[in-house]
């Protein structure tokens, strides 16, 4: 999920001496940090709500084929990775209100795309879905104040994080070609790790964005900040929480 932008955001508060908390500075950090969390819960809420209207409307039946998925789901998926990937590079260059459009929009296409996985999860235990936003919800808030209240720096994941990242996104592209390969003990290995690397995302994007407030910048840039965190911050949440309903529907 790091970008070029936030590398060099990154690099520049490694160059940046601490800074003596006062007040103020406490109560900008908790607006910046409310700011953040607004938009993420807010695109999560969007995510469902396109799931759900994806169910109960034709467009459900338009992302199958007889022999599989349909181009249109394939088209929304690579599309939504393509949009994820542009805001996150232009993320300093756009206005932060264009920036929360992209972060809202992505979160439409996450919902279309992730109906067929619930749809799996209605059929056989429609359960399984509150128990996996559950443990997700739980997981999340605890590795995100454990980011935001630790003392040890977590830069040192950042590469290894990136490259189990990678990783699941190969192995879920292999999968569209061979679908047989996410079966079985690997399928469930697999769903393990990626609950894992988006765990531990979530600390070290939570004490990133703690460091880069710190660095200082106007208030144009720590809105620009506060969508970007948003964004990755969605996305190591609704990826737990996928990972963690394909473990659940396994079978």
């Amino acid at each position: 999920m790091a970008t070029m932008s936030t590398k060099k955001t990154t690099r520049t508060i490694g160059r940046t001496s601490k800074s003596v908390a006062t007040p103020a500075r406490e109560g900008g950090l908790n607006s910046y940090l409310r700011r953040i969390f607004a938009l993420m819960f807010g695109a999560v809420a969007v995510t469902a709500v396109a799931s759900l209207l994806t169910m109960i409307t034709p467009l459900l039946g338009m992302l199958f084929t007889e022999t599989g998925m349909s181009g249109l789901f394939y088209i929304l998926m690579f599309g939504g990775l393509g949009l994820s990937l542009w805001a996150q590079v232009r993320a300093f260059s756009m206005k932060p209100a264009t920036g929360a459009l992209m972060l809202f929009i992505y979160a439409i296409l996450v919902g279309i795309v992730m109906t067929p996985l619930l749809l799996v999860a209605v059929t056989n235990n429609p359960f399984t879905i509150l128990f996996a936003f559950g443990i997700a919800a739980i997981m999340f808030a605890c590795m995100a104040m454990f980011g935001y209240k630790t003392v040890k720096d977590l830069s040192f994941m950042g590469i290894f994080l990136q490259m189990g990242m990678i990783g699941l996104v190969l192995v879920g592209l292999a999968s569209f070609i061979w679908p047989a390969l996410l079966g079985g003990t690997f399928g469930t290995i697999v769903c393990f790790i990626g609950v894992l690397v988006f765990a531990l995302f979530t600390a070290y994007d939570m004490q990133t964005l703690k460091r880069v407030y710190a660095a200082g910048g106007d208030e144009t840039v720590k809105n620009q900040l506060a969508v970007l965190g948003a964004l990755h911050l969605y996305i190591s949440f609704i990826a737990m929480f996928e990972y963690l309903l394909s473990l659940l529907n396994r079978n």
